[in-house]
């Protein structure tokens, strides 16, 4: 797979953790269960307005529902999203992280395993998601604070 060099130069001034973006976002989990329908998943999709839900059996991780799985498994095979169930399609095995996983880890996993969603775990237990946006929005937000601080640098007058 070809890296975009500009891609992997910002992702490698990327600093923090995913536990540092769970601290931003907060740690709130959207799930589902895998004997639930697919209709019933998109359902929760829209009510909570995110593009992947986790797939959960109490506190077992074992899948993601993401609007992609559904786009692909179930409407362009003709399937019946009422009769066909969440385990039949969700993506599994699901890439995850821990709380400590350096940013510049997430973002390499997110390219290379072309996943969008990473289950953040802690001491086995989900304890939140991060996305591919959060990434960026993380990438976007430290580069506007170097280039605040470059500006500062350059535009401060020196003391006479």
């Amino acid at each position: 797979m070809a890296h975009d060099p500009d891609t992997n130069a910002a992702a490698a001034k990327l600093t923090g953790t995913a536990g540092s973006i769970l601290v931003k976002k907060g740690r709130l989990v959207h799930s589902i269960g895998p004997d639930e329908s697919v209709y019933a998943a998109v359902a929760k999709l829209s009510e909570a307005r995110v593009g992947a839900l986790l797939v959960m059996e109490g506190s077992q991780l074992l899948g993601v529902i993401s609007e992609r799985d559904y786009t692909r498994e179930t409407v362009l095979k003709g399937r019946s999203s009422k009769d066909t169930r969440v385990a039949e399609i969700m993506s599994a095995p699901v890439v995850s992280v821990e709380l400590s996983t350096p940013l510049v880890e997430c973002m390499r996993l997110v390219t290379e395993r072309r996943v969008r969603h990473l289950p953040v775990i802690e001491a086995g237990r989900v304890v939140g998601v991060i996305s591919i946006g959060d990434l960026v929005r993380t990438i976007v937000s430290q580069q506007a604070e170097t280039i605040e601080q470059l500006s500062t640098l350059i535009t401060d007058r020196y003391p006479t």
